[in-house]
């Protein structure tokens, strides 16, 4: 991963890619070094992902994220092998475990042992892309299939091409203190979600050095993307409060109560009444209510929305607390509003 503060772009759920990505290649122009494409129960990231590789030329291409439960682990791993031999070397591979209400709801199969999974998964495939021979026996997998699960027929296989690099760079999207402790142990990258910088320690900081003491130097230095929504400008009101409203749906309602990861994060970094205020709001479908409920740090400490003075401010916390790729959702309503505040974000990085 490189030294210097990168910044991506979140590129998610637009009905018409084509032409929306078009938008890509101008990001590209004005120095964005990353575009990661969001997959959760939309069009398939991969398919984008393909796309985007044929029509840019320097920019890191990643996925954010592909569950791995949606697919087996050596699709996962020859997927990442394609997509950064048509990237020339380009690819970063995101995953996660999703949540049940994704899995179970869409994909239909049972959301188990997602921190086992994950971290086989990423064993698996480092092992393909070395190009071994797949004999794999853990908890969750055994490949090949054991001859009294099936016809007996199968035997270990290597991927036929050679890919272009043996070690594609993973990131895992992890919230829970476990979760995240194994991310700092085993992927090149982590992914948080409101990410707060100035609680961030207090959230996750046992679990990252925890991770980081049991972590490979082979890895290098632990890549943390943090991932906000972005508009630099005197008038940001409305993009402040559709934020706001985001927020407020994922504090509140992505998941029961007992079973919010975003909840929790929430209650983590110490607004714990607050959260527990918001989501019974938020459930018992008083949304603006819900909103309204927010603490303002929470709000505002996780977004890079307001003047340039303040976005540099925030700028200035995300690096001080240890972030180094700045990965943005530009709100900025036109495009030519988006590119020109992407640059301005590049040369408050620089």
């Amino acid at each position: 991963m490189p030294s210097a503060t990168r910044l991506g772009v979140v590129f998610d759920y637009v009905d018409d890619f084509a032409t929306n990505a078009s938008e890509i290649t101008e990001f590209e122009r004005v120095g964005v070094d990353l575009v990661t494409v969001a997959e959760a129960y939309s069009f398939d990231a991969v398919s984008q992902l393909g796309y985007l590789a044929a029509i840019t030329k320097t920019m890191t291409l990643a996925s954010g994220i592909l569950p791995i439960f949606s697919r087996t682990p050596a699709l996962l791993a020859m997927t990442a092998a394609g997509l950064d031999s048509v990237s020339r070397g380009r690819f970063e591979l995101g995953i996660g475990s999703s949540g049940a209400q994704v899995i179970e709801g869409f994909h239909g199969v049972p959301f188990s042992a997602p921190l086992g999974r994950i971290r086989e998964n990423v064993e698996i495939c480092r092992a393909i892309w070395r190009r071994e021979r797949l004999d794999f026996h853990g908890s969750h997998y055994t490949i090949p299939l054991p001859a009294d699960q099936g016809r007996g027929l199968g035997k270990p296989l290597k991927i036929i091409n050679q890919p272009v690099r043996d070690a594609i760079p993973i990131s895992i999207a992890a919230l829970t203190s476990k979760a995240v402790a194994q991310a700092s142990e085993i992927a090149n990258g982590w992914l948080p979600l409101f990410y707060l910088p100035e609680k961030a320690d207090a959230a996750w900081g046992t679990s990252l050095a925890l991770g980081r003491s049991r972590r490979s130097p082979d890895l290098g230095k632990l890549d943390v993307i943090a991932q906000v929504p972005f508009y630099l400008g005197d008038h940001a009101d409305h993009a402040l409060e559709a934020y706001r409203r985001n927020v407020a749906l994922y504090v509140g309602g992505m998941g029961a109560p007992g079973a919010n990861f975003y909840n929790d994060l929430a209650a983590g970094y110490g607004f714990a009444d607050e959260a527990a205020a918001v989501q019974e709001l938020y459930l018992t479908g008083r949304k603006s209510e819900a909103a309204a409920a927010l603490p303002e740090q929470l709000v505002h400490g996780t977004a890079l929305i307001g003047t340039e003075s303040e976005v540099r401010q925030r700028v200035g916390a995300l690096l001080a607390s240890g972030v180094t790729t700045i990965s943005v959702k530009p709100l900025a309503p036109s495009r030519s509003g988006r590119i020109e505040q992407l640059e301005a974000l590049r040369a408050i990085l620089s």
